[in-house]
């Protein structure tokens, strides 16, 4: 069978081991990432340069994870709603993410970083690749 690269291995009981993969940690903070209100989409960064309006295409675009043997650096990319106080959305989208990812995987999260790519001015002002007009 073969694994993926990077992913996390918790030590089994005698019964076998766990693996999680980084993959799966992305999805799990992109999904609280989301869930925040002010949060409009995810951004694939300054490498992606396209906005992903919020859906389940992909739930790990704007996610960037370096997962360890037991702890987590994570980085995330979004466009907020024009009017919402960035810094008040910011520090929800950390907490939502670390409480997320460490409830979910048992990894300790130590550092999420919120990366505000854009703002956005509402669906009528949108383009239809999600980039604001």
């Amino acid at each position: 069978m073969d694994y993926p690269e990077n992913q996390y291995i918790l030590k089994g009981d005698g019964i076998g081991s766990i693996k999680i993969s980084d993959d799966v940690v992305k999805v799990i903070a992109g999904l609280a990432a989301v869930e925040v209100e002010g949060v409009t989409a995810m951004s694939g960064g300054i490498a992606g340069g396209i906005a992903e309006r919020l859906g389940r295409k992909n739930l790990s675009k704007g996610v960037k994870a370096d997962v360890g043997e037991k702890e987590a650096l994570i980085d995330l990319f979004v466009i907020v709603d024009y009017g919402a106080r960035i810094q008040d959305v910011a520090g929800k989208i950390q907490s939502n993410v670390k409480t997320a990812v460490e409830n979910m995987t048992g990894l300790r999260v130590l550092q999420v970083n919120v990366n505000v790519q854009g703002v956005s001015f509402g669906p009528d002002n949108k383009e239809e690749d999600g980039r604001v007009k």
